[in-house]
């Protein structure tokens, strides 16, 4: 087992959106985003760190970094400060002069390589930051180590069907944990492999400065299709299997099933067992007052935070502090971020509504075909019609809505 005091510096690409997630991510940058009622994404591999006894971190951030940047406190929270330790936020920068983004995962660390050698580790721990996992990074370094490798990748089992949407590698299992690299392909279909790349590297600091360097005059700066699959034969690369739990939360109907992975009798994710870290003094969490649960409450299968009040039918929900449910309503299969105010006789059937959204009285939106995502305090009137999969923007008030239905995938701008 890899001790503690292995000199290990960890990476957290954590900057991007995806225009995938539609709305959730107007405001904020993935790692950001709000996941189980209480967490953020970016919670998970901080955490991972932390429990491996790992607390040297950069995070990678561009996109509207704010609400990442007041979440993470300067690593306060998992225990990230003091002597060689702490967490770094690493905006864009090269040279002497702020460049305007980064122009890939690669480029990313590359803009980088001071802060990296300024604390030469003897490895370099590159993580997505925006993945819902748990596991202890320590066997995959010790696997590592132990095969001299310039750089391992972790990798995990997915479906067939799924595997192209992914970096697929052919690995010859010589142990459980895996083994050398014999080829890697970013999203080729049909797939080579059903090992799904999980965007954690491990690089020996001199192969990743040689390699990032060789890709600077190139027209493309991505780890997963440019670096990795160059390497192939000219470097050590080795293949380690990860068999645990693995939230993807690219798309928005992957966040939210990630999200329902946390209900049931027996959760996939255990959140009891898994010990998740966060800022509860991010949004005031640990100030708020325990949630008030009225006469007419009846909630099953659901996740509630303090600072509510329920006073109608939750039903395999995920409840924010600060939400709201009047007497009446009905919220099924739904995600519902800080402050949602749904009000008498509305209902809600698998919709994610973003901070601050208010649903007025007698309101139906979303069903069973698709997720509906509402936007960060829109208002959304009084007995309005919202089909499954619906897009609705932020910050719209009633008076916005022109009509008292809107059909299967409209976008409500």
């Amino acid at each position: 087992m890899a001790k503690k005091n292995i000199p290990v510096l960890a990476m957290i690409l954590a900057g991007g959106r995806v225009d995938e997630l539609s709305v959730l991510t107007f405001y904020r940058p993935k790692a950001s985003l709000p996941f189980g009622g209480v967490y953020r994404v970016i919670d998970f591999p901080l955490t991972n760190l932390m429990r491996s006894g790992f607390f040297l971190v950069g995070v990678l951030s561009q996109y509207r970094p704010y609400s990442l940047m007041e979440h993470l406190d300067y690593g306060i929270p998992w225990d990230m400060t003091g002597r060689r330790r702490g967490i770094y936020i690493l905006p864009p920068f090269r040279g002497r002069e702020a460049s305007d983004w980064y122009k890939g995962t690669a480029d990313a660390v590359y803009q980088n390589l001071e802060f990296i050698k300024r604390w030469s580790p003897e490895v370099v721990l590159i993580l997505s930051g925006d993945h819902i996992y748990r596991m202890d990074y320590r066997p995959f370094l010790d696997f590592h180590l132990q095969n001299k490798a310039d750089v391992t990748i972790a990798f995990t089992p997915v479906k067939e069907e799924e595997a192209h949407r992914f970096g697929q590698g052919v690995i010859e299992e010589v142990s459980p944990f895996g083994g050398p690299l014999k080829d890697y392909r970013e999203k080729v279909s049909p797939p080579v492999s059903t090992c799904a790349s999980l965007t954690i590297y491990a690089f020996r600091p001199e192969v990743l400065e040689e390699v990032l360097l060789a890709n600077v005059g190139e027209d493309s700066h991505e780890f997963g299709r440019d670096i990795l699959p160059r390497m192939l034969g000219a470097y050590r690369m080795y293949g380690y299997i990860f068999r645990g739990y693995w939230g993807y939360t690219r798309t928005v109907k992957e966040y939210w099933q990630t999200n329902m992975d946390l209900l049931g009798p027996e959760p996939k994710i255990d959140l009891k067992r898994w010990q998740i870290c966060t800022n509860l003094a991010h949004r005031e969490v640990r100030d708020r007052k325990p949630t008030i649960l009225g006469t007419r409450a009846n909630i099953c299968d659901s996740l509630f935070y303090n600072g509510s009040f329920i006073n109608g039918e939750v039903h395999r929900s995920v409840l924010f502090p600060g939400v709201v449910i009047e007497e009446g309503a009905e919220v099924s299969e739904s995600i519902l971020f800080y402050g949602t105010v749904v009000k008498r006789g509305a209902r809600l059937k698998r919709v994610i509504c973003d901070a601050g959204v208010t649903i007025e009285e007698e309101t139906q939106v979303g069903g069973e075909e698709d997720i509906t995502v509402i936007g960060t305090k829109t208002s959304v009137p009084s007995g309005l019609k919202i089909a499954p999969g619906a897009i609705v923007y932020p910050n719209l008030k009633k008076e916005d809505f022109s009509q008292v239905s809107y059909p299967a995938g409209e976008i409500v701008s």
